[in-house]
């Protein structure tokens, strides 16, 4: 894993876009195609803001899936990851080659059946994920399930977690938030062939100490990424104020 720290989020964002770009790129370049995964959330909004900017990424060649998606929830609703996804991404680069949201109003065993199969025939090349306030890698919150080999799961939210959505302002009221999602595997993110992880903020703070200074363990599902070959972590300088002096850091 390369640890990189920038001044704001925006220095963060500029730069895991540019990485995210030249990875896509020399996917299309190798391969004619490339397929990518995108996370959501306000960690995300200067990432997929800098990788908008490249506009000699060639869109029709790429192909997208998403990492998860709150089960029951209507697409025209201000929080529905299908929505983010449309507006910021999907409707600006248009046409792709294709995209794979997940439809958390579907039946969830069919519809994990449904992209399980889809991922498999599309292995990925970059992947771009958040980690949450509680240390979740999509929404495997702790205590993550690290062995399974099923690319989408129906998982519980814990209550850090739906905290987290309430206080980003997507929800009007904590209990409005639901209780259950699907959501792409540990193994699956994994399985990516190149990872960039972008994490500013300082309520991050705790959970990207938690995750870089321990051993990798399903209590802390993000500490999983040091296990990856090929993982770009992007800090703020909020994000990694916490962050022990000895932990190998890119300025």
């Amino acid at each position: 894993m390369n640890i990189y720290k920038r001044k704001t989020p925006a220095d963060l964002g500029k730069a895991a876009g540019k990485e995210a770009a030249d990875a896509i790129q020399s996917a299309i370049k190798h391969r004619g195609e490339a397929n990518i995964i995108l996370a959501t959330g306000t960690s995300q909004f200067e990432t997929i803001k800098s990788l908008l900017a490249h506009k000699e990424i060639d869109w029709k060649k790429v192909t997208m899936f998403h990492l998860d998606e709150y089960l029951g929830l209507d697409i025209t609703h201000p929080a529905s990851f299908r929505k983010y996804l449309k507006e910021r991404f999907v409707d600006k680069v248009a046409p792709l080659k294709s995209f794979h949201f997940i439809d958390g109003e579907k039946d969830p065993i069919k519809e994990t059946e449904r992209l399980g199969k889809l991922i498999r025939e599309n292995p990925i090349d970059v992947a771009l994920v958040g980690i949450g306030e509680n240390g979740h890698l999509a929404f495997n919150d702790p205590p993550a399930d690290f062995e399974t080999e099923d690319p989408y799961l129906v998982v519980d939210l814990d209550e850090a977690c739906r905290k987290q959505q309430f206080n980003e302002g997507w929800f009007p009221d904590l209990n409005a938030v639901p209780t259950r999602a699907i959501s792409m595997s540990i193994r699956q993110i994994m399985k990516s062939k190149k990872i960039i992880c972008s994490v500013p903020d300082s309520r991050k703070a705790e959970a990207v100490k938690s995750s870089l200074e321990n051993e990798p363990s399903p209590e802390f599902p993000a500490s999983i990424l040091q296990q990856h070959p090929d993982c770009s972590l992007y800090l703020d300088e909020a994000s990694a104020s916490l962050l022990d002096p000895s932990t190998a850091v890119n300025d």
